[in-house]
Parts: structure tokens; C-alpha cells; sequence
């Protein structure tokens, strides 16, 4: 069932009506280097001009730090059209982008077991 609110971009049936790469205007890559774990933030900017309602829901959600893979999950969009949104967002200054913690590390023993314990908690 679509959520209140979902208007015309959901149907019950076949669900999303507007196809992800009709959200990024069919581009495909960020002008902006963006990782899954990328911590993004609002900067208080209000873009100028029209941005379509993913960027609006998107910059609503990045009013405290998110990273990239999480934003993507609350859109219900692929990773690669996340990050094509929210590079829209830093390109006209109303988002700010930060590398993970772990960026110089990324095979970092405490981060994979801290991973693996959360997925052994989901199932």
C-alpha cells in the first residue's frame, strides 16, 4: 500500500511510477566523489531554483548528518541516483560532504566486526 502522502509517485499495484533515472534527468554519475558511507549535511543554503521533490525530501533528511547508503534506503532510491541528487545539493551549496571516519582505513578490523555484529543481529 502507498504512504500518505506519496501522491502520484506510488501506486499500490505497480509501485513506483517515476522510474529512478527520470529523478536524476538520466545522469548517471556524481559531479561530486560521493562513497556509500560519505556523511552529507544540510548547510542551511537554500538552493535556487526548481529541484524535484527527491532533492527536497533529500535535503529535509540531511538536517543532521546521514550517510549516502542511508538517505538512499529512506528515498527508496538506488545508491547511483542517490548520489546524483545529492551531488546537485553540494554542487549549488546546500549540502556539505564528509569521508567516512574510516576513509585511510577501509579494511579496519573494529569497523568490519562492528558490521558483521549488526548483520548477525538482523538475522
Amino acid at each position: 500500500m502507498a504512504a500518505a502522502g506519496d501522491g502520484p509517485w506510488l501506486d499500490d499495484a505497480a509501485g513506483r511510477l517515476v522510474r529512478p533515472f527520470t529523478v536524476s534527468n538520466g545522469r548517471t554519475r556524481p559531479s561530486v566523489d560521493l562513497d556509500l558511507m560519505s556523511q552529507v549535511r544540510a548547510t542551511g543554503v537554500t538552493p535556487l531554483g526548481y529541484l524535484g521533490p527527491e532533492h527536497a525530501q533529500a535535503l529535509d533528511l540531511c538536517r543532521v548528518p546521514l550517510p549516502v547508503a542511508e538517505i538512499a534506503a529512506h528515498l527508496k532510491l538506488p545508491a547511483a541516483v542517490t548520489k546524483v541528487l545529492l551531488s546537485d545539493l553540494v554542487d549549488c551549496g546546500a549540502l556539505t560532504t564528509k569521508p567516512p571516519a574510516f576513509h585511510d582505513h577501509p579494511t579496519d578490523r573494529a569497523l568490519l566486526e562492528a558490521v558483521l555484529d549488526g548483520l548477525r543481529r538482523q538475522l
